[in-house]
């Protein structure tokens, strides 16, 4: 199933990141992980790719094994940083001959090598010439990514908008969002992007904080700020690994009760390979989405 026509259904759903096995760790845990998560039957499951531009050797295995296996609709991630065209090229006909249907299209982050390295030359340097090489070949249906409180490399929210319209022109058919914790913000960016004229569906992304050292990880990762309602929580409970769990994910539990009260349907999360997480959520929320 496309991705577009689930996201069309008047109900709230859930769906699950994943990540495949990387090298060194343990394949069977980690595969056992992403089946447990598909076993819950989430709206889809998307499988992450290698970063800094690097091929996981299994993100099309494992997301054609859920498929298969779970009948759940996947959403294969696609980095181009540091690819080249011929890479791409034979990443986009693995996809076709796996039967994906959903693809994520990103750059990547860069590591501090790519950083340090001179990118001039690159074939890629932004995400929107990767849609367009989706868009052109077919077939998929293409998701990309946003900031609700602007990309780390934009210089302010209107620039951060103006290359999230292009990227969207370019063949976008919904976005996710990158993590945040105050909905507000959120609501914000709607508001802004709608006003831009960006109409395509936008996927809020949710990561349950479960214990005190994610948060400083988080922050870098994506910038995002974090209420004090939520700092005092970690506070409180950052000591306790049993309490901070059921903590963070009551607190993510809210932010998804908030966003449904006011008319968002569709949530991704975040939810880093634990299927207990996964599971608790479906759980506090499992009247609400049935």
């Amino acid at each position: 199933m496309k991705l577009t026509e689930l996201l069309q259904q008047d109900r709230l759903t859930l769906s699950f990141e994943v990540f495949p096995p990387r090298a060194g760790t343990n394949f069977e845990s980690v595969k056992a992980a992403t089946e447990k998560i598909a076993a819950l039957s989430p709206a889809f499951v998307s499988v992450t790719y290698g970063a800094g531009g690097g091929v996981s050797p299994y993100t099309l295995q494992t997301a054609a094994h859920l498929k298969d296996t779970y009948n759940v609709p996947t959403l294969a991630h696609l980095t181009c940083v540091s690819s080249t065209h011929e890479t791409v090229a034979q990443q986009i006909a693995d996809m076709k001959s796996c039967g994906i249907e959903n693809v994520v299209a990103l750059r990547g982050d860069l590591t501090p090598a790519l950083e340090a390295s001179d990118r001039s030359a690159w074939p890629y340097h932004h995400a929107v010439e990767l849609v367009r090489e989706l868009k052109q070949a077919g077939g998929f249906c293409i998701g990309g990514a946003c900031y609700p409180e602007v990309h780390p490399e934009s210089a302010n929210s209107r620039e951060d908008i103006a290359y999230l319209k292009e990227k969207v022109d370019a063949g976008c058919d919904f976005l996710t969002t990158q993590m945040f914790f105050d909905n507000t913000r959120l609501y914000s960016f709607l508001y802004r992007i709608r006003e831009a004229g960006i109409t395509v569906p936008v996927v809020p992304g949710i990561m349950p904080i479960t214990n005190a050292n994610q948060v400083k990880r988080a922050v870098r990762l994506s910038g995002a700020f974090v209420p004090h309602r939520f700092l005092s929580l970690i506070d409180k409970f950052g000591t306790n690994p049993a309490a901070m769990k059921q903590a963070g994910i009551a607190y993510a539990t809210e932010q998804i009760i908030d966003l449904y009260a006011n008319g968002i349907q569709n949530i991704h999360i975040y939810s880093m390979n634990k299927p207990d997480i996964a599971e608790k959520l479906m759980d506090n929320l499992s009247d609400i989405l049935h």
